[in-house]
């Protein structure tokens, strides 16, 4: 049996089939985004131009977005 040399990739993140967190989130209307800060994995939460919130994570970047928007329905 011959060996086989594994193939030499240079970006790996590439063929991960579960990717990090992704650059950022914007709501159709754009009114909303969520966008990584330079340097650490928190999201700066953007509001009509302003930023209104830093959240952890994408995820609760995301959801506090979401949640906002429901208040603002019900107003």
């Amino acid at each position: 049996m011959a060996k086989f040399q594994k193939p030499l990739i240079d970006r790996p993140g590439i063929l991960d089939p579960m990717p990090g967190d992704p650059e950022g989130y914007v709501t159709n209307d754009g009114m909303w985004a969520a966008v990584p800060i330079i340097g650490c994995k928190t999201f700066a939460i953007i509001n009509n131009g302003s930023v209104v919130h830093e959240a952890r994570n994408y995820t609760s970047a995301k959801s506090y977005i979401l949640k906002e928007i429901k208040k603002s329905k019900k107003k």
